[in-house]
This record gives structure tokens, C-alpha cells and sequence, in this order.
């Protein structure tokens, strides 16, 4: 699998997280990162597959903000997390993956749970 850098459009090496941070953080800490551009995404379960699509440092803020919101809904008890997707799903009309959204979803998809009252029930 080839995973291109947004910004310089060169293929991210898959490397351990310590390549970033110094030392290996997580239980899949495999990742591919462009050192250059400082843009990074993380793998599931430490496969070559990524989470999400690469990004710098004020977009993985943005995500990170997002999904801190979005976890929210869901880890309150509001509702289970199947059914906190199927809300965003719904309201966006096609599947959300906060890892592959860029700034401005990211501030409506903050903007909707913001602003919808949540629907109890699980």
C-alpha cells in the first residue's frame, strides 16, 4: 500500500510512532509519516492499513477536538457508538470517518453536535 503525503505528494515511509514522538505510544504504533512536511497518520492494529487519511499538526488538532466531542456522545451513556455514527451518517447523508475529514468537516460535524439536541436511547 502507497500512502502519499498531502503536501509534498511523495510516498510516507510506514515507520514506528517513535520516529515521531521519541518512543513508541499505543498498542498499534506503526504509522506512516512524512518527516518533512510533518504530516502523520497511524495504523489499525500495526498493518500497513491507515486509520485515516495524513495530516499536519493543525488538522490532527481538528480531528482530535472532533472526536473528543463526538467520543462524548456515546461514553456519557446519550447513546451507543453505532447508533452516534448512524446520527452523523444520517445528518451528513453518507459515512463519517472523523480520520479522513478535513478542517471543515471537522467544524460541522463540531457544529452539528453542538447544536442538535442528542438523541437518548441506545
Amino acid at each position: 500500500m502507497k500512502v502519499i503525503c498531502p503536501k509534498c505528494s511523495q510516498e510516507a515511509p510506514w515507520l514506528e510512532n517513535k520516529s515521531k514522538y521519541g518512543k513508541n505510544y499505543g498498542k498499534s504504533y506503526m504509522c506512516y509519516y512524512c518527516k518533512d512536511c510533518d504530516t502523520y497518520v497511524g495504523c489499525h492494529n500495526n498493518t500497513r492499513q491507515p486509520l485515516g487519511t495524513m495530516a499536519d499538526k493543525e488538522l490532527r488538532d481538528e480531528r482530535m477536538k472532533t472526536h473528543n466531542l463526538f467520543d462524548n456522545l456515546w461514553k456519557s451513556g446519550q447513546m451507543n457508538r453505532k447508533k452516534a455514527y448512524k446520527l452523523l451518517n444520517n445528518y451528513f447523508g453518507k459515512e463519517i470517518h472523523i480520520g479522513q475529514s478535513d478542517k471543515e468537516m471537522c467544524q460541522k460535524i463540531r457544529s452539528f453536535i453542538l447544536n442538535s439536541p442528542p438523541n437518548k436511547g441506545r
